[in-house]
């Protein structure tokens, strides 16, 4: 007799064994948007014969757990049609990932992105047919005589630490798989290939550089069809395009994952600098800035040398050995231990615009958003143990300004707590933990808790934003250190006149400026607030007849502290208009006779159009209500 049950229902089955598929049928959960199912907190094929009863739920596509075996037997399916279409192909990898799929492989042939529509059209006619998806649990070594003639699943199978393996099959085609998948192709409906890249296997890039397919699924057509909408949009927002197009930044062969800022990025970063430097000044933070190169003893003392080598740069001075720094913290820590510190003294708030450098392998490099080297703007700040609260609800207020307020962002946080490889007390670990909860549920930000994700110093929040068309990037972090300060030997002179070790909180609002630049471009698609703009007014003279009017209104907006530009050349006015528009200034200023002569301006704004004729008084007074965070 087997019993089964899902929440407050249950049913008894006169068998020694049954599919799930059956038990979920007997408890009226079966339906066609059932993809696998939860039996016993483990998510498992509809297939599965189990000779015991339990707990049991239905996994749909529209839930996360399904979408992601939905994308993951996506991605079989694909692999399935490629290997119908170039015979001889092996498969490293095919996980789901956010927002889709990809599969490593190793074509017998060639492979472009003018290939996908064909490879699309294969996998429609195998889902179709409704292939049917087998799991077949083998040992390790009958594992590795079936897959004999592919190097890439016999060198997975030797790593894997355990008796058996489990391989799903369809059709001609199989991979080793720990699964659930679904339990037919034809479950598999609203898909699409999107794009082709290079990957080297496993990461590594002295292994073979393989093909990797990209692709998306989705439980309905029209979550599929905005996705793709959503895809075209930011395709326009690409901040590598549009940095090339404002003439923002540019990257070059010479320096790869190193980005070269041009004036009118300089102008960008310079203004999110000044806002950085206002904000933390009114919040009571200092500046500091500690060198880029440092002795080697420093970094093992801090713990890096062990766990972060791999991506540092190396060098030698005086045949000793250096690394350039790809964190600041140590380099705070030296500032705090120059002179004794007392209770009175803290909280010390050092903060820092410290450009670090962090060796990226060259295929994950991307623009603004991975790159090797970047202005960190981090703050360390040292506090008592009992003041860890206090703390972190104002760096909260601050990154609520920051992001809501000031650009708009929507944003989720999420706390991260004590891995396994963490170091530190229980106690310490406990009454941390306890101090990033109540700072958030005593504001009412809702949180979700990534379990174990915590450094192995200490939990912390993260912040993730979400931009205009849905995506989302982590940015600012809050994280507490029990080890660096200890390491360090710092201390201060507590209220009872005995030495204690402070707690460091590490702490970032931009994360990376270069990044956040990034972040930013993408976001408002190039055209930047009033106060952000690379040129915030664009000054046209119709004929060369008016250039010295414009020159003068020049020198007028400078002393205004505005950012103006003279468009000079001799072109016609409407393609200047559209020029500067393609630019995306905020406002253009059409000069010609009649402005000259009455001392006025014809402002054209980006988003409303013509404004018609305004006073240099009037036009004063139009920009002093457009939003700047920094006057």
């Amino acid at each position: 007799m087997l019993v089964f049950r899902h929440n407050d229902k249950s049913c008894e089955i006169d068998k020694d064994s049954l599919t799930l598929h059956d038990a979920l049928k007997a408890l009226g959960l079966d339906s066609k948007k059932v993809i696998a199912a939860d039996f016993n907190g483990e998510h498992s094929d509809l297939s599965r014969t189990v000779t015991s009863g339990g707990e049991i739920s239905p996994i749909t596509a529209d839930t996360p757990e399904g979408l992601e075996i939905l994308r993951h037997s996506t991605a079989h399916l694909m692999a399935q049609a490629v290997l119908r279409l170039y015979p001889g192909t092996h498969f490293g990898v095919g996980p789901a990932i956010k927002d889709g799929f990809y599969y490593d492989i190793d074509v017998a042939g060639t492979i472009t992105e003018e290939d996908l529509p064909k490879i699309e059209a294969e996998m429609r006619r195998i889902a179709g047919a409704g292939e049917k998806v087998a799991r077949e649990d083998m040992t390790k070594d009958d594992a590795l005589k079936f897959f004999a003639d592919d190097p890439y699943k016999t060198e997975l199978i030797t790593d894997i630490d355990a008796p058996s393996v489990s391989v799903y099959k369809q059709g001609e085609y199989a991979d080793l798989c720990r699964g659930p998948h679904v339990p037919d192709a034809s479950k598999i409906h609203n898909f699409k290939l999107l794009s082709i890249a290079g990957a080297y296997w496993r990461g590594d890039e002295h292994n073979k550089m393989l093909t990797r397919i990209y692709g998306t699924a989705f439980a309905t057509p029209d979550e599929l069809k905005e996705y793709l909408r959503r895809m075209e949009e930011a395709k326009l927002r690409d901040h590598r395009k549009l940095g090339r197009d404002l003439d923002l930044f540019s990257l070059h062969e010479e320096g790869p994952g190193f980005p070269f800022f041009h004036p009118k990025g300089m102008a960008i970063m310079n203004t999110l600098i000044d806002f950085w430097r206002r904000e933390h000044v009114k919040r009571g933070y200092t500046e500091i800035k500690t060198p880029q190169i440092l002795d080697r003893e420093l970094w093992i003392r801090s713990g890096h040398w062990d766990h972060y080598r791999e991506n540092m740069y190396l060098t030698e001075i005086d045949e000793k050995p250096y690394a350039i720094k790809p964190m600041n913290c140590p380099g705070s820590l030296l500032v705090y231990k120059t002179q004794l510190r007392s209770y009175r003294d803290l909280p010390m708030r050092l903060a820092e615009l410290g450009l670090v450098h962090r060796h990226e392998r060259s295929g994950v490099l991307h623009g603004l958003m991975r790159v090797r080297c970047f202005t960190q703007d981090d703050s360390h700040t040292y506090i008592e143990p009992t003041k860890i609260k206090e703390e972190v609800l104002q760096i909260m207020d601050l990154d609520k300004y920051v992001y809501t307020n000031v650009f708009g962002f929507k944003y989720t946080v999420e706390l991260s707590t004590r891995p396994e490889d963490s170091m530190g007390t229980d106690e310490q670990w406990e009454a941390a933990e306890s101090a990033l909860r109540d700072a958030l549920e005593s504001t009412n930000t809702p949180y979700t808790v990534n379990p174990g994700d915590g450094a192995f110093y200490g939990p912390k929040i993260d912040f993730h934003l979400e931009d205009c068309i849905g995506r989302t990037w982590q940015c600012g972090t809050i994280q507490l250190d029990f080890q660096l300060p200890g390491r360090f030997d710092a201390t201060y002179i507590g209220e009872d006149g005995a030495e204690h070790t402070p707690v460091l909180i590490h702490r970032v609002v931009f994360g990376s400026i270069e990044r956040f630049m990034g972040i930013l471009i993408e976001h408002y698609a190039g055209a930047f607030p009033f106060w952000l703009a690379p040129v915030q007014v664009k000054i046209i003279p119709i004929a060369g007849d008016h250039m010295n009017y414009a020159r003068e209104l020049y020198d007028t907006f400078m002393s205004w502290g505005l950012r103006p530009e003279i468009d000079s050349r001799e072109e016609k006015l409407g393609r200047k208009i559209r020029d500067a528009q393609l630019q995306k200034v905020p406002y253009m200023l059409v000069v010609g006779d009649k402005e000259k002569e009455a001392h006025t301006v014809g402002v054209r704004k980006r988003s409303e159009g013509d404004l018609g004729s305004m006073s240099l008084e009037e036009f004063r007074e139009l920009l002093s209500k457009e939003f700047n965070p920094i006057h």
